[in-house]
């Protein structure tokens, strides 16, 4: 080993590889001069070059300023002790971190001469510190998040370590002393056994195992735990290992799986066909209803394109690319005899577990609504259940026989079964159409042939007599058909017995024309019908001239339409909480003689005199025109203001002018088209042809709302909702009175809420006229409430005061 006594220069130049080895340098500072004397390891360390003179006040400026304070308490500390101290520098290189030592050199007084010190860079010590720290950190976090602890067990002295997430997942207490028997005892006791030997062969085999079992905690919750060991190395008897509560995944597998099942027998007793297909557009699977529709097993089917099972008049349809067989609308399929299948498509894209896209389809049945479309023609002047006349025909023969020479021996009579609406409700409309079918070939086979016998709409016949002496007179005529359609019939194995009021007619001069003789007969069986069930009348000479009254009617109802002399007042509906949401428009006629008449005083005359449709122009302008101007409350629909709702009879999707003339009334009065409601009939939703399903699905995609009004009351169903295009429900009153004491009414009104919420509708109940109707319908999850308990209809400027008072005051129930 070489004498550094006799070579300094080989002993200074291994003390500055030590330093440089070490990150190290040294230092010496002066007091009296201030000066300080860096190693060149030291100088290395702060890019100080050698030839430079460095001071106290140098080297404290490339300390950090937030470590100045540090620096202070440094100096104070000198004269009584060896100081350690870590500060942050910077320099040419970067910011660093420098463990600094030093120990004073004191003088005979006391005082202090000078400093000796050393500098360490630890700047990558810290960083791997701050890094470990990180990960543990990180780890931790992991563990928290995925709700997983670790575990270490000596299968020698049977002692456990957990971590403390382990410790929680397990519901002990942290720190607590942990044997291989205590996780035992938190094992469920029917897992135990297993469990216990699946750890024993890790021990003896050293193969890693996983396995799930519950967990009884102390506080008796239970969970499921997936574990996984392995042993720790090959030297030592420990075994290593993670553990996750995976209760919540469990659980929420167990929740898809059982939806899953629900899913596919759904699919399975569905009536519609529905099938699954690759995105090759290949089936890859199909319910029995579709194999059934196709007249194929489900064998045949699978594999065969979209485009196999495409009538070939329809193929070119598609559009070329992926998806185009599958993109709504109709389609024609073929079965396996070569026949036609016309379908309504509705389709979804999803992707499996394994990520591959497929297709949802279903094909619903439109072939008999097709062929009922292909005969309306048909239907315009025969109606299609019984086969007689329609009302077009009516129209035509009596023109042709009142224009005639003998217009004197016309008759007509007007018959309307009695309590008919009773048949359908209680026995259902299958049983009320064979009983109008039943009637109706009792009156072509019982009359004379100069009758012919028409159907106007409903429950109502027309006989038209061409020679009225031929069958007796008109009185014999009358009580002839009175006695036909007073009878027993035999319907699905039960006889009904029914009735009819009769209202006859004779043309009461030269001019009186094919509609004046049905207002005549009209109006003559309401007379009858008002004296009881099975009655005749003959239309008088007072009667005529009240129906002439109520031709006169309509002339001025037409002319206060064309004249704005009608007026609206609006109804308000309401949230659960008062929140006005909409209002209904209701029409009302100032009448100059008669007064403020009501829509039941002057409706029946727009319908008769066909001016419904011109009515509900002028209402739907009117009511869009106000309302534009209402206050723009919070409340209201979507934020955007209270909506409008207006009832629709003679303007109705089936027109061809129905888009065109809500979307000019719109645009003319500036409203929001999601701030117009447009309410229809129950029956005037059943069965749509397509272009008017076209037609709402038009002005839904731009906003509007329709609503179903009168629920239940029509000639559908509650099974029958699904079908019905609109986006609100409305409950009809006569549900509504009885929802709080009659079961029935309570349990239609609940079960009407779920199905359309089900649906994705919403509910509006009608006619709420007390507070304990209100909440039992609130209990039931009724969306919004119109009645009088919440406010009557008034007028369009009591409204506004209304609106501005905000929402509206709903009393406690009984």
């Amino acid at each position: 080993m070489a004498n550094f006594a006799d070579d300094p220069a080989g002993e200074r130049d291994l003390l500055l590889e030590a330093q440089r080895i070490a990150s190290m340098g040294s230092w010496m500072v002066e007091v009296g001069t201030g000066r300080a004397y860096l190693s060149d390891g030291l100088r290395v360390l702060c890019s100080i070059p050698r030839d430079i003179t460095v001071s106290v006040e140098d080297l404290v400026a490339l300390v950090h300023p937030d470590d100045m304070v540090a620096i202070g308490e440094f100096r104070d500390r000198l004269h009584s002790e060896s100081v350690l101290v870590e500060l942050d520098v910077h320099d040419q290189t970067g910011d660093r971190a420098f463990l600094v030592r030093a120990r004073a050199e004191l003088d005979e007084s006391g005082g202090l001469r000078a400093v000796h010190g050393t500098v360490q860079d630890v700047t990558k010590i810290r960083a791997l510190e701050r890094q470990l720290s990180q990960d543990g950190r990180l780890f931790r976090e992991t563990q928290r998040v995925a709700r997983m602890g670790t575990w270490e067990w000596d299968t020698e002295t049977d002692e456990c370590l957990w971590s403390s997430m382990l410790y929680e997942l397990a519901g002990i207490e942290p720190g607590t002393k942990i044997t291989y028997q205590d996780y035992l005892r938190i094992v469920h006791p029917d897992d135990r056994a297993w469990v216990d030997q699946r750890w024993r062969e890790l021990a003896a085999t050293r193969v890693p195992v996983e396995c799930e079992h519950r967990v009884v905690r102390p506080d008796g919750k239970r969970r499921v735990f997936r574990v996984r060991g392995e042993a720790a190395d090959s030297e030592r008897s420990a075994m290593i290992g993670t553990c996750q509560d995976v209760t919540e995944q469990r659980s929420t597998e167990t929740r898809m799986q059982r939806s899953s099942k629900r899913f596919t027998d759904l699919v399975a007793i569905t009536p519609v066909g529905i099938a699954l297909f690759d995105d090759a557009e290949r089936v890859v699977d199909a319910n029995d209803a579709l194999c059934s529709l196709l007249g194929m097993d489900l064998d045949k089917l699978r594999g065969m394109t979209a485009d196999q099972i495409t009538h070939p008049d329809d193929r070119a349809n598609r559009r070329g690319r992926a998806g185009a067989a599958f993109h709504g609308g109709q389609r024609v399929l073929v079965t396996a005899a070569g026949k036609p299948v016309y379908c309504e498509l509705n389709a979804t894209v999803s992707v499996t577990d394994e990520g591959r896209r497929f297709w949802l389809v279903v094909f619903a049945d439109v072939t008999d609504r097709r062929r009922h479309a292909e005969r309306l023609r048909h239907q315009a002047t025969h109606d299609e259940l019984t086969g007689l006349p329609g009302r077009a025909a009516v129209k035509e023969l009596l023109a042709s026989l009142l224009g005639g020479r003998d217009y004197e021996r016309i008759a007509l009579l007007f018959c309307d079964v009695d309590n008919f609406k009773r048949v359908n409700d209680s026995l259902g409309h299958d049983v009320g159409d064979e009983l109008i079918t039943a009637l109706a070939r009792r009156l072509e086979r019982g009359l004379p042939p100069s009758c012919t016998v028409a159907r106007m709409s409903g429950d109502e016949y027309v006989v038209i007599c061409a020679d009225v002496d031929e069958a007796g007179g008109v009185e014999v005529l009358a009580n002839q058909v009175a006695s036909l359609l007073r009878t027993a019939v035999p319907v699905r194995g039960q006889l009904l017995r029914v009735s009819a009021s009769i209202g006859a007619a004779v043309p009461s001069g030269p001019e009186t024309t094919g509609a004046d003789l049905l207002r005549y007969a009209d109006a003559a069986m309401f007379t009858a019908k008002a004296r009881g069930t099975g009655r005749v009348s003959l239309a008088s000479d007072a009667l005529i001239a009240s129906a002439n009254s109520q031709m006169l009617l309509e002339g001025q109802l037409r002319e206060a339409i064309a004249n704005d002399q009608l007026v609206l007042h609006y109804q308000p509906v309401v949230g659960p909480d008062g929140t006005v949401l909409s209002a209904e428009a209701l029409v009302r006629w100032p009448h100059p003689e008669r007064g403020l008449l009501m829509p039941g005083e002057f409706l029946p005359v727009a319908e008769q005199g066909d001016l419904q449709g011109d009515l509900d122009r002028w209402v739907l302008r009117t009511a869009l025109t106000e309302a534009a101007e209402w206050p723009q409350l919070s409340g209201g629909v979507l934020g955007g203001g209270v909506a409008i709702a207006v009832n629709l009879a003679g303007l109705v999707p089936g027109d061809p002018e129905f888009v065109d003339t809500v979307a000019a009334v719109v645009a003319e009065t500036g409203i929001a088209w999601d701030r117009v409601i447009l309410e229809l009939v129950e029956t005037s939703l059943i069965d749509l042809p397509s272009r008017s399903r076209e037609a709402m699905a038009e002005l839904v995609e731009r906003g509007v709302r329709f609503a179903v009004d009168d629920f239940g009351t029509g000639y559908s169903s509650l099974a029958r909702l699904k079908e019905l295009p609109a986006q609100i429900i409305k409950i009809d009153r006569r549900f509504v009175s009885g929802v709080a004491t009659d079961a029935s009414d309570f349990a239609v009104a609940r079960a009407l809420v779920d199905m359309a919420r089900a649906m994705g509708r919403s509910c509006v109940a009608e006619g709420v006229e007390n507070a304990t109707q209100f909440h039992v319908l609130r209990g039931v999850g009724v969306d919004a409430y119109q009645g009088w308990l919440l406010s009557r209809p008034i007028p369009a400027r009591d409204f506004r005061e209304v609106l501005k008072l905000g929402p509206v005051h709903i009393p406690s129930g009984a």
